[in-house]
């Protein structure tokens, strides 16, 4: 039973030269979820223009 449980976990698997672990994927899961075909994915809309859009693109912080 446990090495069936261990199996099934992921482990924390240490980067060389980084200071963060990595995490090893779960056997039956997508390793990236994020990689998206570029040939189905539709382009996002862009969000029209505001009356200050402008103004704000234009203003600098006073810290600069």
């Amino acid at each position: 039973m446990t090495d069936e449980r261990d199996q099934s976990r992921q482990r924390v698997v240490r980067v060389p030269g980084s200071r963060r672990a990595k995490l090893t994927p779960v056997p039956g899961t997508d390793v990236d979820p994020e990689a998206v075909d570029k040939s189905q994915a539709e382009p996002a809309p862009r969000p029209s223009g505001g009356p200050n859009d402008e103004r704000m693109l234009r203003d600098v912080p006073p810290h600069y």
